[in-house]
């Protein structure tokens, strides 16, 4: 419907590590299968518009530059677990060269109005989807011989996903790999001194 400019992704957060589970005209952001999400935390379920499991038009910019305009909806279970995300990205590089030109072309015009957003955020959700995250990922990667390195790493897969951008995630993740705050905040300093 709207050609090879969208792109489609479906995420399966069961297993937060390779989420991505299908892609169509994945070219748009190079997104493949069995990479994990990107924008979920950072992006997704901290802006104030995010309400009942979903946020539309808001954007990033892929690695080359191009601009991306993106709505992702959470996917939840019969028990109200969020399992998965659907998630449409498109494009819109053409389209801002096209605004370019007629804004060059054409004589300058008011300045859009800006709407007044209320900020309401449902914060309590967001916690609960993190935390379902944390648990995930967690559960996905630890076994009785874990190793230190193994759990820096496992650190640094949430750090990169912005997982410790939300309150209490850290006291989160310590009891349940058992280990101290103060452990995973040396662990956070060790790789941001990397």
């Amino acid at each position: 419907m709207f050609g090879p400019n969208c792109e489609i992704v479906i995420h399966d957060l069961t297993h937060p590590q390779s989420s991505v589970m299908f892609t169509v005209n994945n070219h748009v952001t190079g997104r493949e299968v069995g990479q994990s999400f990107d924008h979920l935390v950072k992006t997704v379920l901290q802006d104030e518009d995010f309400k009942e499991d979903h946020l539309s038009g808001y954007t990033f910019t892929t690695e080359d530059g191009r601009l991306i305009r993106s709505s992702t909806s959470l996917i939840r279970d019969s028990e109200r677990k969020v399992i998965g995300a659907y998630c449409v990205n498109f494009d819109v590089d053409a389209l801002n060269r096209m605004q370019q030109f007629i804004d060059d072309f054409l004589p300058a015009q008011a300045d859009a109005q800006v709407e007044a957003h209320e900020a309401d955020e449902d914060l309590e959700n967001v916690e609960e989807i993190v935390d379902q995250l944390i648990q995930q990922i967690i559960k996905n990667s630890v076994h009785p011989s874990m190793k230190r390195h193994e759990k820096v790493e496992l650190i640094r897969f949430m750090e990169e996903k912005g997982i410790f951008l939300m309150k209490g995630s850290v006291e989160k993740v310590a009891s349940l790999l058992g280990i101290s705050k103060v452990t995973v905040y040396s662990y956070l300093d060790e790789i941001k001194n990397k």
